[in-house]
C-alpha cells in the first residue's frame, strides 16, 4: 500500500548518489539549464506573466470573456475567460496556460472540471518556438515552420473538442443570462471587476512583476532540474542498456526517453538524428505536443495550488501527441508546405525588443480573431429571433 513513499525515497537518494558521483557534469548541465531559462525562458515569458496579471486586474479579461462566451461555451464548455486563457497560451507558450487556469480556478471563474479541460488544451509551446527556434534553427528549413504550427494547433483544437466530454453531466459555471447587448454586458463585466479589484495602477503593477518574477524562479527550478536529470540520464549509460534489453538502437531509445523528459533537448535530438526528414518533422511534432515532464511537472506545481486534477492534463498530452503525430504525417503526404513570413525565419537573430513586439502582435490578432468568431457567432445565433419578431410585428391584427 504504501510501495509508492517507498519508491520515492529510493529515488531520490539514487538521484542524489549521482549528483554526488558525476559532480562536473552536474555542474556543466545546471550552467546550461540556467542559461536556457536566463536568456530565453525568463525575457520570453516575463512580459506575458506580467500583462495576464494587469490585464485581469483591469477587468480586460472579463470584458473579452462575455465576448468570447458564445464561442467557447458550445465548442470547448468552459466560459468565455477560457478564450483569453486559450489566446494567452497560444501566443506566450508554456506554462502560461496552466498558470492562468490555476488562478482563474482560485478565483471561482471556473469550476473544478472547467478549469481541468483547459488545463488539458489550453497548453501549447509558443509560436515562434515552433517557427524559428525548431523550424531555423534546428531543422534548418524555415518553410516547414509553418506547417509544424499548424499541426501544432489543429491538434490542440481537436483535443478540447474531445475534451468537452470530459465529465459531461458536472454542473457548470453560471453562463451569461443577461439580454442586454454583448459589448454592454462586456464593458459593465469590466467596470464591475475594477471596483472589486480596487487597487491603483502603481500598486497593480507592482504585485504582476513580483508575482511574475515569483512562477518564473518556479519555472527556472524546472528547466535546471531536468536539464541535471537528462545528464545524469545520458551519464548513466542506462538508455544503452534499455535499448539493449529491448533489441533497439540506442539512437531511438535515447531519443524517445530525451523527449519525454524535455522538449528542447528532445527536438534537438529529432532534428539531428539519422531519420528522414519526414520522421523527423513527425517526431517534432509529437515531442512539441507532449512537451515533456519538466513542462508537466510546471503544470502540475500550478494546478496543487487548487482543486484541479492533473490525469485528464496527462491523458490529453497523450492525445495530444498522437493528433499532431497523425496530422503531420497527413500533410506532409499531401505536401503542404505554405511560406512562412520573413520576421519567423529570422527569428533566431532578431533582438529582444523585437521578439516581444511579434509575440504581442500574434497575442493581439488571436485576441482579435477569436472575439470576432465569437461575435459572429452570436449574430448568427440572434438572426433568427429577429426574423421571428419581424413576422410577428408584420402580422396584421384581427
Amino acid at each position: 500500500m504504501n510501495a509508492k513513499y517507498y519508491l520515492a525515497a529510493v529515488f531520490a537518494f539514487l538521484i542524489v548518489a549521482a549528483l554526488i558521483a558525476c559532480p562536473e557534469a552536474t555542474f556543466a548541465a545546471s550552467v546550461r539549464g540556467l542559461n536556457l531559462w536566463w536568456n530565453i525562458v525568463f525575457p520570453a515569458l516575463l512580459p506575458f506573466f506580467v500583462a495576464a496579471e494587469l490585464l485581469t486586474g483591469l477587468g480586460a479579461v472579463h470584458f473579452l470573456g462575455v465576448l468570447l462566451e458564445p464561442l467557447m461555451r458550445p465548442l470547448f464548455r468552459v466560459p468565455g475567460v477560457g478564450g483569453f486563457i486559450m489566446a494567452v497560451s497560444l501566443a506566450s507558450g508554456f506554462p502560461m496556460g496552466a498558470m492562468l487556469a490555476a488562478e482563474y480556478r482560485q478565483n471561482q471563474a471556473l469550476s473544478k472540471e472547467e478549469g481541468e479541460r483547459l488545463l488539458a488544451f489550453a497548453h501549447t509551446a509558443g509560436p515562434l518556438f515552433m517557427t524559428g527556434a525548431v523550424a531555423t534553427g534546428m531543422l534548418g528549413w524555415p518553410q516547414i515552420g509553418m506547417t509544424i504550427l499548424l499541426v501544432h494547433y489543429l491538434s490542440c483544437l481537436t483535443t478540447g473538442l474531445i475534451m468537452r466530454f470530459y465529465k459531461p453531466k458536472a454542473i457548470p459555471s453560471s453562463p451569461v443570462t443577461s439580454r442586454e447587448f454583448i459589448l454592454v454586458r462586456a464593458a459593465r463585466a469590466l467596470v464591475d471587476v475594477r471596483k472589486k479589484d480596487g487597487r491603483h495602477f502603481a500598486k497593480l503593477l507592482s504585485d504582476a512583476v513580483t508575482k511574475a518574477i515569483s512562477s518564473l524562479l518556479l519555472v527556472g527550478g524546472f528547466v535546471i532540474s531536468f536539464s541535471v536529470l537528462i545528464e545524469l540520464l545520458n551519464a548513466s549509460g542506462l538508455t544503452a542498456k534499455l535499448a539493449s534489453a529491448l533489441s533497439a538502437e540506442a539512437e531511438i531509445v535515447t531519443l524517445i526517453s530525451t523527449g519525454a523528459l524535455e522538449i528542447t533537448n528532445g527536438c534537438r535530438l529529432a532534428a539531428q538524428s539519422a531519420l528522414p526528414m519526414t520522421g523527423k518533422v513527425i517526431a517534432i511534432s509529437a515531442i512539441i505536443a507532449w512537451s515533456g515532464l519538466s513542462v508537466h511537472g510546471q503544470a502540475a506545481s500550478f494546478a496543487s495550488k487548487t482543486d484541479l486534477s492533473i490525469r485528464p492534463f496527462l491523458f490529453a498530452r497523450v492525445i495530444h501527441a498522437c493528433l499532431a503525430a497523425m496530422y503531420a504525417a497527413l500533410l506532409l503526404k499531401c505536401s503542404w508546405i505554405p511560406p512562412l513570413p520573413a520576421a519567423a525565419i529570422e527569428y533566431v537573430s532578431l533582438g529582444l525588443g523585437t521578439r516581444y513586439l511579434l509575440s504581442l502582435a500574434s497575442l493581439l490578432g488571436m485576441l482579435l480573431l477569436l472575439a470576432g468568431a465569437g461575435f459572429g457567432l452570436l449574430l448568427v445565433s440572434t438572426l433568427p429571433r429577429i426574423k421571428l419578431l419581424a413576422f410577428r410585428v408584420n402580422q396584421p391584427r384581427s
